[in-house]
């Protein structure tokens, strides 16, 4: 089973797809309402594991304040405004959508931040502190942010959405704190750091799988009868996307050191998906579902841009 998780989460620019055609397939053929009850457990086994392996200690060590602010700057100074602006540019009469959207800019940095900082040789201290403080910091701010920017247009269940954020995100990182302090204690460090600690990320992508395939099944019939709106979310997202790279890189690149630089790009254009695809679904109701198929489709375009881009890194950052 542990196999198949790591091949599943090894290939996510390929099994994500895959669950998103299985889910609107099913959604098709089946009649699917009674997934709404999968919602919760497939968002706790999705954010539980990936609260047990943070290192919170991380964000009390000093020495890189400087690219910690000029990260957190980018993630909620100009990401999401951005992010709102392609949700007018692209989606004027579909408020759900451009809601969707900045749900994906308003939720930085998740385990692949540290990830990928690590597969390009930069700063793995800074982007694990980067991941914690984006982590609480885009959990308080998004139900804020959506509700200043897209209260006008689209009802924010404010309370309700800090309410889903509390059970999302804050208990299981609690809970999450709590199991590691455990499993250190009754197993040691070593074999938590070389066995345990690598197999939570693969039940996180079980999770995420799920809620993909259950959101697609929720909206089968809206895509099958209007196929040409994946092509629709892709364009925005795809822009999203490369401004942020390019604007992540040029101020990594031409201000930082080498490592750090690195870790600045990663911790400011992989958004957590998870968490954004767990309040989507929890706190909107069935416009959740809706948002929840842009959001599927960034995660193809995050996995393959973040690959592509450790290929280069030499290249950018000689």
């Amino acid at each position: 089973m542990w196999k198949f998780l790591a091949f599943l989460q090894k290939n996510l620019v390929v099994s994500i797809p895959l669950f998103m055609v299985a889910g609107i397939v099913s959604g098709h053929i089946f009649e699917v309402s009674f997934l709404q009850v999968l919602i919760l457990p497939l968002t706790f086994l999705m954010i539980y594991p990936m609260m047990v392996n943070l290192q919170i200690k991380k964000v009390f060590s000093g020495g890189d304040a400087k690219v910690q602010l000029a990260t957190q700057l980018i993630n909620f100074g100009l990401i999401p405004f951005i992010a709102f602006g392609l949700g007018l540019l692209f989606f004027a009469d579909r408020p759900v959508m451009a809601l969707g959207l900045l749900l994906v800019s308003l939720l930085p940095t998740s385990g692949m931040t540290i990830s990928w900082t690590g597969f390009a040789k930069g700063n793995l201290n800074a982007a694990i502190k980067m991941t914690v403080i984006g982590l609480v910091a885009g959990s308080l701010a998004t139900p804020l942010y959506a509700s200043w920017l897209m209260g006008a247009v689209i009802e924010i269940p404010l309370a309700n959405v800090f309410r889903q954020i509390i059970l999302i995100v804050f208990l299981p990182m609690l809970a999450g704190f709590l199991t590691q302090r455990f499993i250190i204690w009754k197993y040691g460090k070593t074999r938590y750091n070389e066995d345990i600690k690598k197999k939570f990320p693969l039940l996180s992508t079980l999770g995420v799988l799920g809620i993909v395939w259950v959101a697609m099944a929720l909206r089968a019939e809206m895509i099958i009868s209007q196929p040409s709106i994946l092509l629709d979310l892709l364009l925005p997202l795809i822009i999203l996307y490369g401004i942020n790279f390019l604007l992540s890189t040029l101020v990594g690149k031409y201000f930082f050191r080498r490592e750090d630089g690195i870790a600045l790009v990663y911790g400011t254009v992989m958004r957590n998906l998870s968490i954004a695809l767990a309040v989507a679904m929890t706190a909107f109701g069935s416009e959740g579902a809706e948002m929840a198929v842009i959001i599927s489709l960034a995660y193809i375009i995050q996995v393959q841009s973040a690959a592509w881009y450790v290929r280069f890194t030499g290249k950018i950052f000689r």
